[in-house]
């Protein structure tokens, strides 16, 4: 991708994502499905030597990321998971410390807990929206600070620009994962992130065709070392799937509004639904501080994401998924398709019950990933699912 296009609107760029600029250029960049490059010479390097450390389909789609928030390619991995723990060892060694926010994907807790900790590496877990605590838990061995915003699945919205003072001010790295509104809604860099980090996966895919994760930053340094990292783990994304990661991207800027303009209106209907405890969206925010947030780092829309808590817990749930016909229940979000999620069964099943509880995740909480359908049959769904709610646990929806 030319570097003239990182000065474009992300519609544009998104668009123009991977086309060559040149006469005879493909339209879109062919799959190079080889392990290996040749060389001529000893002494001549070349752009590609080995696909385990660069290959040109993969290097495309991180021109395409970077253009995305104004910085240099970013590094794509094999998952959003294989990038956060490219980030962590980058950063991290044996009797570091990492404050991370509460309300995070249940494989981070998962990975820092359970992994990290074997490694020696302290954690300390914090509500990330309390800045203060965020202060507080920042020690001489802390050596980043990860946050989600919003989080997953609560939605909960953390001021950025906060918590990159606190951590400029203690000689720390800030990343966050900006995985729900990707650079089209979100530009954590400008904030004054370190890291952006995506799970490519959801979102910036979108048709839950491919597994990947990047990880942008405009520091250089830090960036050479994320891709040593990379090449001596062995994580890089494969040709194939960056590929079809592009082919997704030329579409994520169309896709990302019409989603955020459906669950905008879905959220709005839901939150008048009787059978629900409360509804968690960005615009609805009843917090005045969550809305100054929402209005001074989102750009142009909220998200795709809708927590939802049902009166009735655990039961209340199973009934509600049960009556879905167009609403699948997997595990995943971001995809053309309108997805639901049962948080404290599926993403967060690893995290103990306690800690769930602590973040907002209880038994009746579900995730909806809205999608691009008809906001009237994605409704109709959802009210089809109320339905059988109130067939299971009554009028007042009062089981447990």
């Amino acid at each position: 991708m030319s570097t003239s296009f990182v000065s474009l609107d992300h519609s544009t760029l998104c668009a123009q994502a991977g086309s060559g600029t040149n006469s005879g250029d493909p339209l879109r960049p062919p799959i190079i499905q080889s392990t290996t490059f040749r060389r001529t010479d000893l002494d001549v390097a070349t752009p590609h030597a080995y696909s385990r450390v660069s290959n040109p389909t993969v290097a495309a789609l991180e021109a395409e990321l970077g253009a995305l928030e104004q910085a240099p390619p970013s590094v794509c991995f094999s998952t959003g998971l294989a990038a956060e723990t490219a980030l962590f060892l980058s950063v991290l060694a044996a009797g570091d410390h990492i404050v991370c926010g509460r309300s995070v994907y249940g494989g981070t807790t998962r990975l820092i807990t359970r992994i990290l900790s074997r490694l020696g590496v302290e954690s300390t877990f914090v509500d990330a929206t309390d800045l203060p605590q965020v202060a507080s838990a920042v020690k001489r061995n802390t050596k980043i600070i990860f946050i989600e915003s919003p989080a997953n699945p609560t939605l909960e919205l953390t001021d950025i620009s906060g918590v990159a003072s606190i951590a400029r001010a203690a000689g720390v790295l800030l990343a966050v994962d900006n995985t729900f509104l990707t650079p089209i809604f979100q530009q954590p860099l400008d904030l004054g992130a370190d890291i952006s980090v995506y799970s490519t996966t959801k979102l910036i895919d979108g048709h839950s065709a491919a597994l990947g994760g990047a990880l942008t930053s405009r520091d250089e340094k830090l960036l050479d070392e994320i891709r040593f990292i990379r090449k001596s783990t062995g994580a890089i994304q494969t040709p194939q799937n960056a590929s079809l990661t592009l082919q997704g991207v030329k579409t994520l800027a169309l896709r990302a509004k019409r989603q955020a303009e459906n669950a905008d209106l879905i959220a709005r209907w839901l939150r008048d639904r009787r059978e629900i405890r409360t509804v968690s969206y960005p615009s609805l925010a009843s917090d005045p501080n969550q809305r100054r947030i929402a209005a001074a780092q989102h750009t142009g829309g909220h998200g795709s994401v809708i927590g939802l808590e049902l009166q009735g817990g655990l039961a209340s749930a199973r009934e509600f998924v049960r009556g879905l016909k167009l609403c699948k229940l997997v595990e995943h979000v971001g995809s053309v398709e309108t997805l639901i999620t049962h948080s404290a069964s599926m993403t967060h099943a690893d995290v103990p019950r306690e800690d769930r509880l602590k973040a907002g995740i209880t038994d009746g909480f579900l995730r909806i990933s809205v999608g691009i359908e008809s906001c009237e049959a994605i409704i109709d769904d959802l009210r089809a699912g109320l339905r059988e709610v109130t067939l299971c646990c009554g009028e007042e929806v009062g089981c447990v």
